[in-house]
């Protein structure tokens, strides 16, 4: 491949991994890649289609079928992956860089990424190592030896978001490999960069040829040909409700395993009563911030409904609001800025329209609600947007009901404990939310009531590699991370040996 892991190589096309090599399109159709901080291009990758995507699937479908990858033992697939999370470590600077650039975050929300990738890698190493090797059932006969094994499902198409373009790629891959599966990766076409940099990082760490392929493309071509292609056995995506809607009813006719991890419209909660000092108070406010405004809102989980005690209203927003306008935008690698540019011109535009619905369906503007002017760390063309809050927000409004995925936060308030739990579950979704209250028994049983897949006590946004991440309703189906994780890749298979068969003379003869 041409050298595309610093960012900058404009002559770099061929993204396209399969059976060990990199590839340009058949077509020879390139694409650029946006710097999403000035609008300008830094990268060209291949723009691959059906053909590349068939090409990709069967190196796939071959190194499972004929390959070792699927009967090498536990313990050497775990090694494997413990040398990928070194690797990542040794690249961290390097990634970190990268990721910020591709997807508009900051330098050191990058880093964090990778830190959080090498943990997943580890995480599903040391899990598939320490496992038995079968469950053992008892048949009531010692001449019966029955056991439950577990083994890898075949080709997994893996499809990723834009937002956290190495991160959600390793909730995928490493479990997939873990499991003994191959695969072919299609990173989103706005932030492929990183996922192209670890298919050489697995090269490098000794995966066998063929069992990783990736395929750099749009959706409506590559996706829709993986989500519908007859020799893969499971898809996972994540991304919208709309797209994985469409993966949904790709994949049905061949009835593959499909895990879909979709949009959040995710409440955090706040009770009067967390915010009994004022420590307590700048606690909850920080990390109100922090749940929606973190990577410019363009997070899945973002707590981008703030569901605030009518008592405590007034003066929450208030300072929320102050806060919020003092946050330093700019491009992601310089020194002292907290948010840095939407991902493209089509999601900014996205979010501009839901603000001007918000204000035309009576919601007040207590901060942003605009494009910042031009300055040093802000170029003309790069896509930001003004962190914004939009208090006496009510549920009819779209801005409540819908995806925003940008740095808005709508504001609305109750007076008592049941409803708040109903206005935090009236929602089509159940990623994730956020309860904050001084009260532990509060706390729990509001948690309980949730209808969310992730809830948060007085925090926001931490996950653990080894719990089951997931949601409710729309929010999609399948798990990732944890055991749970692990065996969206897998198949069960029952094994029942009799030691000493005999005749059943079920008939005559």
């Amino acid at each position: 491949m041409a050298d595309t892991a610093d960012g900058l190589g404009l002559e770099a096309q061929a993204t396209i991994h399969v059976s060990g090599e990199w590839r340009e399109a058949v077509s020879g159709a390139t694409r650029e890649v946006l710097d999403p901080a000035d609008g300008l291009p830094f990268a060209v990758v291949a723009e691959g289609d059906e053909e590349d995507t068939n090409l990709a699937v069967a190196a796939a479908r071959q190194a499972f079928d004929h390959g070792d990858w699927p009967r090498t033992p536990a313990t050497e697939r775990a090694a494997l992956l413990r040398r990928v999370a070194d690797l990542l470590v040794r690249d961290r600077e390097q990634l970190g860089l990268l990721e910020s650039r591709d997807a508009g975050k900051t330098a050191e929300e990058g880093r964090v990424d990778i830190d959080c990738v090498a943990d997943a890698f580890r995480y599903f190493a040391d899990l598939v190592a320490a496992e038995s090797p079968g469950r053992i059932v008892d048949a009531g006969s010692p001449d019966i030896h029955s056991v439950v094994v577990h083994e890898p499902v075949g080709v997994c198409a893996l499809i990723t978001p834009w937002n956290y373009p190495l991160l959600q790629a390793s909730w995928k891959i490493a479990p997939a490999l873990a499991a003994g599966n191959t695969f072919v990766v299609k990173p989103s076409e706005i932030t492929p960069l990183t996922t192209i940099a670890l298919i050489d990082l697995l090269a490098e760490a000794g995966l066998p040829t063929g069992v990783a392929g990736l395929v750099t493309g749009p959706g409506h071509t590559v996706g829709a040909r993986l989500a519908e292609h007859p020799d893969v056995d499971l898809v996972s995506f994540t991304g919208g409700l709309v797209s994985g809607t469409k993966v949904a009813q790709a994949a049905a006719p061949t009835v593959k395993k499909v895990a879909l991890e979709l949009g959040g419209k995710n409440p955090n909660v706040v009770f009067a009563d967390a915010c009994a000092t004022d420590e307590d108070f700048d606690t909850a406010v920080d990390q109100a911030l922090n749940a929606a405004f973190i990577h410019s809102g363009q997070v899945c989980s973002a707590g981008a409904r703030l569901i605030v005690e009518e008592s405590l209203r007034e003066r929450f927003v208030a300072e929320l609001a102050r806060r919020a306008q003092k946050i330093r935008l700019g491009r992601g690698t310089e020194d002292g800025v907290e948010c840095g540019p939407l991902v493209s011109e089509q999601q900014r535009a996205k979010v501009e329209a839901y603000v001007a619905s918000a204000l035309a369906e009576g919601a007040v503007l207590r901060a942003g609600g605009r494009r910042p002017e031009p300055s040093a760390e802000r170029a003309a063309g790069g896509y930001f947007y003004e962190p914004t809050v939009l208090d006496q927000c009510h549920r009819e409004m779209r801005v409540v009901r819908e995806e925003v995925f940008g740095p808005v936060l709508t504001v609305e308030t109750f007076r008592t404990e049941d409803e708040a739990v109903t206005l935090a579950n009236d929602t089509e979704y159940g990623l994730a939310g956020g309860v904050w209250t001084g009260d532990g028994a509060k706390a729990r049983r509001v948690a309980a009531r949730l209808r969310h897949g992730t809830v948060w006590i007085n925090d926001f946004h931490p996950y653990l590699p080894q719990a089951e991440w997931g949601g409710f309703g729309k929010s999609g189906v399948g798990r990732e991370l944890g055991p749970a994780g692990l065996a969206e890749y897998r198949e069960t298979k029952h094994i029942y040996q009799n030691l000493a068969p005999k005749p059943v003379r079920w008939f005559a003869g």
